[in-house]
């Protein structure tokens, strides 16, 4: 296994117009999961200058039942859309909360998919699509996440946050960050560049501002990054020169396309799936938020100092096809007796979509939250980010005992 070399990872903010496509999706999940907490959902959003569009298939009880929309309904998904946007903080030209055309084409569950993922008679509850899906742990941060990834993320969270306190009122909604850094023995030695691209107010393209705009970068990399790791760091803030243009009027944002700033910033393998839009009978969410659990539990436990699980699913089909673990070779006992633990413990349930959403509670509007700054290496609290609870270590070394 190679153990120097350099490695990048790019983290996106809650204006990037993908991020906000992914935000109004999950916005409406958890708008839906609110009314019927067995709704189902797959909601597409479309950005672009001055428009929303939605797009997908829903069931909701109170809200969308027998092709007709409840009295009300289509008012609230819209007003929770604008509310949406407004939080981000998009009051601009060519893109502004309050006057952005909407369209909501959301409809009806295809009667074939959702006879395949009802329970009915004998039938368990079958996944709702098929797919592959994969989980990551390392213990290079905290959090258990890839370091890249880490510090690309809270670089934006912390530009965000100056933002909507007024600390930094110089900065707009969007912005990207992308942080390489030099292993050596598998852990980060060295920041070796750090690229921040941020929209900004006139005239923060040249002089004085600019100077300040560049200044206000480098303190909050600064603040993110351990001092050690920035004795040889190159920075690129702005390298194009001007961003006033930006969020959806700089460019089309859709759902799903910032799958591997949403996972593990290349760290990992991914199967292709996103997740924001989809209620939790979706494998595609679900079983990529189980098998974070699982990884990050085998690494907080010791049994690894880092992990890849793979799980595979047939849509209507209960079971998962197969579980793999890879620890990479740091593992401290076998990876097939990881697996055959995993698939004994108890209250796990096998790994069934049903049991996956019972074990972490997933039936509740929890999405939003996640749609920006990662799904994973967040802060488990109250119904929040179960999946990175570390309540499964005592049952893995139990079964591994």
């Amino acid at each position: 296994m190679r153990t120097n070399y350099l490695f990048t990872s790019e983290s996106v903010s809650e204006g990037h117009p993908d991020k906000v496509a992914d935000q109004i999706s999950d916005a409406i999940v958890d708008l839906f999961l609110s009314k019927d907490p067995e709704a189902r959902i797959a909601c597409e959003t479309l950005t672009t200058t001055q428009l929303v569009v939605l797009a997908g298939e829903i069931r909701c009880k109170g809200v969308y039942e027998n092709g007709a929309w409840a009295p009300g309904a289509k008012e609230e998904i819209e007003a929770t859309v604008r509310r949406t946007v407004k939080e981000i903080g998009y009051e601009q030209e060519g893109f502004h909360w309050e006057s952005f055309r909407f369209e909501n084409n959301l409809h009806g569950q295809s009667a074939h998919i959702a006879q395949g993922v009802d329970a009915s008679g004998n039938k368990d509850e079958g996944a709702g699509d098929q797919g592959i899906m994969f989980g990551y742990a390392t213990d290079e941060t905290p959090d258990l996440m890839p370091a890249t990834l880490y510090y690309s993320h809270k670089i934006l969270e912390r530009m965000a946050a100056d933002r909507h306190s007024g600390a930094a009122p110089f900065l707009e909604p969007d912005a990207k960050s992308q942080v390489t850094l030099r292993y050596e023995g598998s852990l980060p030695v060295a920041a070796t560049a750090v690229v921040v691209s941020t929209q900004h107010a006139p005239g923060y393209d040249e002089g004085a501002k600019e100077a300040e705009l560049h200044a206000y970068v480098k303190k909050v990399v600064a603040d993110v990054i351990p001092p050690v790791l920035l004795r040889e760091t190159e920075y690129h803030i702005n390298p194009t020169g001007s961003f006033e243009i930006g969020g959806p009027d700089g460019d089309a944002g859709l759902t799903g396309r910032k799958i591997i700033v949403d996972t593990y910033g290349g760290a990992a393998p991914h199967g292709g799936g996103a997740f924001s839009g989809k209620d939790p009978t979706k494998v595609d969410r679900s079983a990529a938020y189980i098998s974070r659990y699982l990884a990050k539990n085998i690494v907080a436990a010791g049994l690894a100092t880092r992990c890849t699980i793979q799980l595979a699913y047939a849509i209507g089909v209960s079971k998962p096809l197969s579980l793999y673990v890879d620890t990479h070779e740091t593992g401290t006992v076998g990876d097939d007796k990881i697996e055959a633990a995993i698939m004994g413990i108890e209250k796990l349930g096998g790994l069934t979509p049903r049991s996956i959403r019972t074990h972490l509670g997933l039936n509740k509007p929890i999405y939003r939250k996640t749609a920006a700054y990662g799904h994973f290496g967040r802060k488990a609290e109250g119904d929040f980010f179960p999946w990175e609870r570390t309540d499964l270590v005592e049952d893995l070394k139990a079964a591994l005992a």
